[in-house]
């Protein structure tokens, strides 16, 4: 496990990132950047807080996904609708390099802060704009959230078992998606803004990002005029694919990507016959061939244990994996030798574990500096670094502005 570390370490030091984005795709973005080092403003409404600081699991009142995903980030509060708001929104971008938002389009310029006031205050500015639909379209002001990319990408369409409804996810799989192409598109803005002096406007629909991990659907529509079906667990280009119980009442999940590993797995369980079958040398042709396979692994699986079954496999340089939750996570080895779960010390709720950054760097490694603070804990603080005298700030409270 690793605990937090100096700051100055993060790759990003230096980079100011303001965060006025709610729900979930530009909150984990700004908290990716915050990983790498980079000083996240958050930025939320006086009186409605990200309804993320109320979304699933809580402990003592506490909730725990609002520590994760608030965590590097300090908290201001202003309404941007307001006047006193408006002007605590430009100070803190003119001296910011990033600001992410997700308001319905045109909102920002409803009240004075669209890229046009912004970029005069700083014209190096980069500005994310993550909505569902995109900001241009005649979806775009649609109110847009992941469960509607998860719909519109035809990930629901091709998720299930082929005689079942079409499924969503059990978490915010677009979302977390659109929040790494953000990240990733606020780099390559940042990069450009190198070689030109300028920034410019990211335009994020959460319904594209997903849309490109689905594989060649579009150009496979495009030539063939055919969809991907739903296969359950299995795979359409390769098998045996599946999930497989053991004798203990456990699962694993088995791949077979690998011509190579096809054959080893048959080797293990006892059918190397089915090697020598003339459909067994294309991936294709296997997953046609899917019952008879699973059967052959299946049945060899539920004869062993889950710890039988992946030593076997791995001596056999088979690609096998079990299928964890999180207590099997906390406990796993690897995990453990990657550094992925980070220890932190939380104000509130003591010692708390959760998962660290997305990879690990050798020369700026990424650094948890505290979890997710209370709502507009920070307001005070970062008013006065931008120059807002006590006596602003407070007429800014009294007004309702902050």
């Amino acid at each position: 496990m690793t605990v937090s570390r100096d700051p100055a370490a993060g790759a990003l030091s230096g980079l100011r990132v303001v965060d006025a984005s709610t729900l979930f795709a530009g909150p984990m973005a700004a908290m990716h950047l915050g990983d790498m080092g980079a000083d996240v403003v958050k930025v939320e409404h006086p009186d409605r807080p990200d309804p993320s600081r109320n979304h699933g699991a809580a402990k003592d009142g506490v909730n725990l996904w609002w520590k994760t995903l608030g965590r590097n980030k300090r908290t201001v509060t202003a309404n941007l609708g307001s006047p006193g708001g408006r002007e605590v929104f430009l100070a803190l971008a003119e001296q910011a390099d990033v600001v992410i938002e997700n308001f319905r389009p045109g909102t920002l310029e409803r009240w004075g802060l669209g890229y046009e006031e912004l970029s005069a205050r700083n014209p190096r500015l980069v500005l994310a704009r993550v909505s569902g639909f995109g900001q241009v379209g005649p979806y775009r002001t649609r109110p847009g959230f992941g469960t509607l990319a998860e719909a519109m990408s035809g990930f629901a369409a091709m998720t299930g078992e082929p005689d079942g409804p079409p499924t969503l996810p059990p978490f915010g799989l677009a979302d977390g998606v659109a929040s790494l192409a953000t990240a990733f598109a606020v780099m390559v803005a940042l990069q450009s803004r190198e070689r030109t002096g300028h920034g410019q406007v990211v335009d994020m629909a959460i319904i594209e990002p997903i849309l490109a991990m689905l594989g060649p659907q579009i150009t496979r529509w495009d030539q063939l005029r055919t969809v991907q079906p739903r296969t359950g667990n299995r795979s359409a280009n390769n098998a045996p694919r599946n999930t497989y119980r053991t004798r203990d009442g456990q699962w694993v999940a088995v791949s077979t990507s690998a011509q190579s590993i096809a054959e080893r797995v048959m080797r293990l369980v006892g059918r190397p016959e089915l090697i020598d079958e003339p459909w067994f040398a294309r991936g294709a042709d296997r997953a046609a061939h899917a019952d008879v396979l699973d059967d052959a692994v299946g049945s060899w699986i539920a004869q062993r244990t889950r710890e039988e079954v992946v030593t076997a496999f791995e001596k056999a340089q088979a690609a096998v994996a079990p299928i964890y939750d999180a207590q099997d996570i906390v406990a796993d080895p690897q995990f453990q030798a990657l550094g992925t779960l980070h220890e932190i010390e939380d104000p509130e709720l003591g010692p708390m574990l959760m998962q660290g950054p997305l990879f690990r760097l050798s020369g700026a490694d990424g650094v948890i500096r505290f979890t997710g603070r209370p709502h507009g804990a920070d307001t005070e603080a970062v008013l006065e670094e931008l120059g807002f005298s006590a006596e602003r700030v407070a007429a800014l409270r009294e007004e309702g502005s902050v």
